[in-house]
């Protein structure tokens, strides 16, 4: 397999833009329409992720031992879409067409070889994970909302009780479906580690366009049943023994809150300072919670940070900012939660104060290595 020619046969592709997964979809569903119902109604997102995902494929085809786990992950999390191994040829049937007419006279029996056994690779992984996943775990689990707090015009904490034992570490992420938005997932990370009587805790702030965040703040209700798929993501997983400094916007609190209820079940907890960001001082939605965890960690440094309420009698600016300013946190692990141009920006400031990149944690939903939003993506994603 010439990984080289993959590539490069792949980047005269993409020159063709919305015209490549346009053309994908309509191949696949022609060929086989009994797939159609998989996918949700609107497509526009859907054909987005697709190019990215094959790109990020062919290029790490070449490095197994990066591309395997990831692969796996990835054939793990498509259980929730209800994908079986009786997709996959009609996933790659559709593939091999829609290459074939866009390159022309540069598709070659050769090249034609190399992107069968390219996209067998990456099936073949993919099935055999599901498959052993399967003997262990549910393809979903149901969720059923117990309390739904609007606790801001724009965000709710979700409590809500699985029907059956779900494990995640503090710090992944969950995706979660509701009927009112079938077959669109959403990934949030848990507030609270795992319990005993199968409880959990979301944060959701409604964002302009996301039709699953407004339907879980205004629509969701007490009783209400929800999806919950696989936990996913390591990077901001406690993993080291050090001290920490935890830097969250909004409702990237979340996380950090399960971090810190993980932390105070330590033998002997370690040191922890919170940089929690705002924009106003009514955006604080989980102000009882910090103060129960202040009780429980004594070890626990909280700075509110507001940035846009002048009025605010405390520290002012961003987050980030202000956490970089007090480091430079020698020995310390730096963990990072927020909207992406607030992890981007955080991530920026502490190299600039000569943070080393390693101990900076924070999610990439964008990346190879985590497949919450990467990956082979032909398959229902919302």
């Amino acid at each position: 397999m010439d990984t080289a020619r993959l590539r490069t046969s792949w980047h005269k592709v993409t020159d063709f833009g919305g015209g490549v997964p346009l053309f994908f979809y309509s191949t696949l569903f022609l060929t086989h329409p009994q797939l159609r119902e998989m996918f949700p109604a609107g497509m526009s997102a859907q054909r987005d992720k697709l190019v990215r995902a094959l790109g990020t494929v062919v290029s790490n085809v070449d490095d197994l031992d990066s591309a395997v786990p990831f692969l796996q992950q990835l054939g793990r999390d498509h259980r929730k879409f209800a994908v079986t191994a009786e997709h996959y040829p009609a996933v790659g049937q559709a593939l091999l067409a829609t290459l074939e007419h866009f390159l022309h006279d540069d598709w070659t029996p050769d090249l034609a070889a190399d992107w069968g056994a390219a996209y067998k690779l990456v099936a073949d992984v993919m099935t055999a994970a599901a498959g052993e996943d399967e003997q262990s775990s549910p393809p979903w689990w149901n969720a059923e909302v117990l309390r739904h707090e609007r606790r801001t015009l724009d965000i709710a904490v979700l409590t809500l009780r699985t029907d059956q034992p779900l494990k995640w570490l503090p710090g992944q992420s969950i995706a979660v479906e509701t009927e009112l938005r079938p077959r669109v997932w959403r990934y949030y990370s848990p507030a609270t580690p795992p319990r005993d009587d199968h409880l959990l805790e979301l944060h959701v702030r409604m964002v302009d366009g996301g039709a699953v965040s407004s339907a879980l703040v205004q629509a969701v209700t007490a009783g209400d049943v929800l999806r919950l798929g696989a936990p996913v993501g390591s990077r901001l997983t406690l993993d080291h023994g050090n001290d920490v400094v935890l830097v969250s916007g909004g409702t990237g609190f979340a996380p950090m809150k399960a971090l810190l209820s993980q932390i105070a079940q330590e033998p002997v907890p370690r040191n922890a300072q919170l940089f929690l960001g705002a924009r106003t001082a009514r955006d604080f939605y989980d102000s009882p919670a910090l103060q129960a965890l202040d009780r429980a960690l004594p070890s626990l440094r909280v700075t509110p940070v507001v940035s846009d309420d002048p009025r605010f009698p405390g520290v002012r600016g961003l987050a980030g900012e202000i956490a970089a300013r007090y480091g430079p946190w020698p020995g310390r692990e730096i963990y990072v939660c927020g909207s992406p141009a607030m992890v981007a920006g955080t991530q920026e400031l502490f190299h600039a104060a000569g943070v080393d990149a390693e101990r900076v944690h924070c999610e990439d939903f964008t990346g190879y290595q985590d497949p919450t939003e990467a990956g082979i993506g032909l398959l229902k994603r919302g």
